[in-house]
């Protein structure tokens, strides 16, 4: 997954401004940093999975055609 862009300085020093201490505001910083790189859908993961989603849609339908025209020859035959 690619990663989202997030200055983590900058939101340091906001924190620090408001009376953070230099531990607790970079603590802060990684931990959302890490939980928006591990949550946040991007366009990308969006188009992987809309193309896994058609790929599965097209074998399915494609998997039920064969199987009507198996069905059909079968009932061809059997009513011949």
């Amino acid at each position: 997954m690619e990663s989202i862009i997030y200055d983590t300085l900058a939101y340091v020093k906001k924190l620090k401004q408001v009376g953070f201490t230099d531990e607790q505001a970079e603590i802060q910083a990684e931990e959302i940093a890490r939980i928006l790189n591990e949550n946040i859908v991007t366009k990308k993961d969006i188009k992987e999975l809309e193309y896994k989603l058609k790929y599965q849609i097209i074998t399915a339908v494609g998997g039920m055609l064969v199987g009507a025209v198996i069905i059909i020859g079968v009932l061809i035959k059997i009513l011949q």
